[in-house]
């Protein structure tokens, strides 16, 4: 994979069966090259969760995937995580920052607010996360404009990930001015996961 290329960063369906799931995750993995996935599970239930934290886990640790999780801090160290992902922008970063140390993931979804985006950076955020960048339900659904990537990838070292209604034009129209490309519901939601990600990943430009 060239190294200009955004790099690909897979989050879960909200739920999954534990009996299909970590196969087809595997199946995904091992179709295309990714950098990170991310646990992301509608229940609050701790049992479920660490249930599938652990199938996750062992299928992502085998292929050296890092595997963060939504906003349950408390969890990350108990299951053997890399990282968290707060949905609810800069907040807690500076603290899960000492908390976890340095060597852990800490990501912010900061929707399209660049101010809260550079305040998750300066509090020590690994990556900050804008979007939607398409039609979809995430955040409050502004979209988060190629323009606002552009201004970041310009000015703030920190890394960006794109995320929320990827389509084969917005991968192309946003891969010069962001480091990663979220995918959910693009994959999920196929009958072909794999194929789709294979499909994503080659609209990439450099």
């Amino acid at each position: 994979m060239s190294e200009d290329l955004p790099q690909l960063y897979l989050v879960s369906p909200p739920q999954i069966e534990l009996s299909s799931f970590p196969d087809l995750l595997a199946g995904v993995l091992d179709a295309t090259e990714v950098a990170c996935v991310r646990l992301a599970l509608a229940t609050r239930d701790e049992d479920a969760i660490a249930r599938a934290a652990d199938a996750c886990r062992e299928v992502t640790h085998a292929r050296d995937i890092a595997l963060v999780i939504t906003d349950h801090v408390l969890m990350v160290e108990r299951l053997g995580l890399d990282g968290v992902h707060f949905t609810d922008g800069s907040r807690h970063v500076r603290k899960t920052r000492k908390d976890l140390g340095a060597e852990a993931i800490v990501g912010a979804f900061c929707g399209a607010s660049r101010h809260d985006g550079m305040t998750a950076g300066e509090a020590g955020a690994d990556y900050v996360s804008f979007g939607p960048v398409g039609s979809t339900n995430l955040g409050d659904g502004t979209i988060a404009e190629e323009e606002l990537f552009a201004w970041w990838s310009e000015m703030i070292e920190v890394p960006v990930v794109a995320e929320g209604g990827l389509t084969i034009d917005l991968i192309r129209a946003l891969s010069p001015v962001t480091d990663f490309f979220s995918l959910g519901d693009e994959l999920w939601t196929a009958d072909d996961p794999a194929k789709v990600l294979k499909a994503l990943a080659d609209a990439r430009v450099a």
